[in-house]
């Protein structure tokens, strides 16, 4: 607490102390003996003792071992760790008691200014020191003996004052509380939207891996049915190519036998192509009859036998989702009416 801060903002040096000197629980000054939290705020002890009772409502009834509990401070929400001490085991600010002291001695010695105590609107003489309970306002003694509150009934003005305000102390005491559950369903909260990052991350992590393993499968599949394919390609290719080289040699030789005849045929004399003519007659017929090579079936460079359907593959893909998650349906549900 800077108090010297406080004072120089405001106009009145114990204006200012007063304010500084304030509960923030009972909205009243520190009455003995002031506690100091851990979080340098300070409490009256009662106050304090409320609100650790009001965040711990079982506290006195866990045994005869009593444990320590926690409650918010109202002023910064510092969580406050207790001791099974409680509120006692907090450490007393004897400087603020001291300085409570010197501030009501030096109120108690200043005389009483004019407007200080409320003065009765009808009666401008009187104080304000009787509660009429008919009608629920503070009044004076002459509106109960002859003014608009004759027939009322009347209380002493401190006992309504000490009343209500021990109800007002309730009441806070109640929203402190209520705060401070509110506090820890937030962090509740914050917590499920942390976890819920963290495992939404490992989903993905686990189902990419799954994707990676599925494409890596297929691209082991395709290069399995391309050696296929190329394998089918060379078989055909190199048997192709061993026809073609046959035919190449059979062209040849009969390229050959043909200028042979070529050249028989221009002999003039009759003697002379008489010698070889028979056996080049000879070898024409057999050439023309024998030696027939092998043939390539119709269709046989087609590759239509490795086609592949992949349609039933599309469907499954296009099906694929996740399971449905019915047990974790019923347990948002669950957690919704709980925070209800």
């Amino acid at each position: 607490m800077d108090l010297q801060a406080g004072i120089l903002q405001d106009g009145s040096p114990m204006e200012s102390l007063e304010k500084q000197l304030i509960c923030p629980i009972c909205l009243e000054m520190f009455s003995k003996p002031v506690v100091i939290l851990p979080c340098q705020h300070n409490l009256c002890r009662k106050c304090a003792n409320d609100v650790f009772q009001a965040a711990n409502p079982y506290w006195h009834s866990r045994g005869s071992v009593i444990s320590g509990g926690r409650f918010r401070c109202p002023s910064c929400r510092h969580e406050v760790l207790l001791d099974r001490h409680g509120v006692y085991g907090l450490q007393r600010n004897l400087l603020v008691e001291n300085i409570i002291d010197i501030y009501k001695q030096e109120c108690s010695s200043r005389p009483l200014k004019k407007g200080e105590h409320p003065m009765c609107k009808e009666h401008g003489d009187e104080r304000i020191n009787i509660y009429c309970v008919t009608c629920e306002v503070p009044t004076c003694s002459m509106c109960k003996v002859f003014g608009a509150h004759k027939d009322c009934e009347v209380a002493p003005l401190q006992t309504v004052f000490q009343g209500q305000k021990t109800e007002l102390n309730n009441c806070i005491s109640m929203l402190v509380a209520g705060n401070d559950r509110i506090q820890t369903i937030i962090s509740q909260l914050e917590d499920s939207c942390q976890s819920t990052e963290e495992n939404s991350e490992a989903a993905k992590r686990e189902l990419c891996a799954r994707f990676a393993a599925l494409a890596a499968l297929l691209e082991q599949k395709k290069a399995e049915l391309l050696q296929r394919i190329s394998q089918e390609q060379a078989d055909k290719t190199a048997f192709i190519q061993s026809l073609i080289c046959q035919y190449k040699e059979q062209l040849e030789k009969s390229s050959r036998l043909v200028e042979t005849a070529i050249q028989a045929a221009e002999e003039t004399g009759g003697a002379a192509f008489l010698m070889n003519a028979k056996q080049l007659i000879k070898t024409i017929v057999e050439a023309s009859k024998g030696g027939r090579l092998d043939k390539i079936e119709p269709g046989y460079e087609s590759m239509d036998a490795f086609s592949v359907s992949l349609e039933h593959l599309t469907e499954a893909v296009h099906a694929l989702d996740f399971d449905p998650a019915e047990e974790d349906e019923e347990y948002f549900d669950g957690e919704e009416e709980e925070m209800e």
